[in-house]
């Protein structure tokens, strides 16, 4: 999306395409799906139960923390990641709010 296009939009709906974009990838609904699993996680334990090379799912971490999705913490020589609690509530009203405005027409085009 263009620098100069973004005023178009409202500040919710470019917070909403921030989400998406980091959740558009199954790589890291498969990262969330384990940290939720087992509430916390670290990127080696990840490497292990989801099968990618230990600098992609760097970088898919990198991705889901710029998002606000998650948050780490230094734990010794090793990082421990889990849900950002507050970000995921929010990103979860935002996604209903996106999904609580469908109203079925009896009349469709479709």
């Amino acid at each position: 999306m263009g620098a100069s296009k973004t005023e178009l939009h409202t500040n919710e709906q470019m917070e909403l395409a921030a989400l998406a974009k980091a959740l558009a990838h199954p790589a890291r609904i498969a990262i969330l799906q384990e940290m939720l699993s087992k509430r916390t996680c670290q990127c080696g334990e990840l490497v292990t139960s989801i099968g990618l090379a230990q600098p992609t799912v760097s970088q898919h971490l990198k991705e889901l923390k710029q998002a606000g999705l998650i948050k780490g913490s230094i734990e010794g020589a090793k990082i421990c990641y889990c849900i950002d609690e507050a970000n995921w509530q929010k990103c979860k009203q935002l996604f209903n709010g996106l999904f609580d405005e469908f109203i079925p027409l009896q009349n469709s085009c479709c």
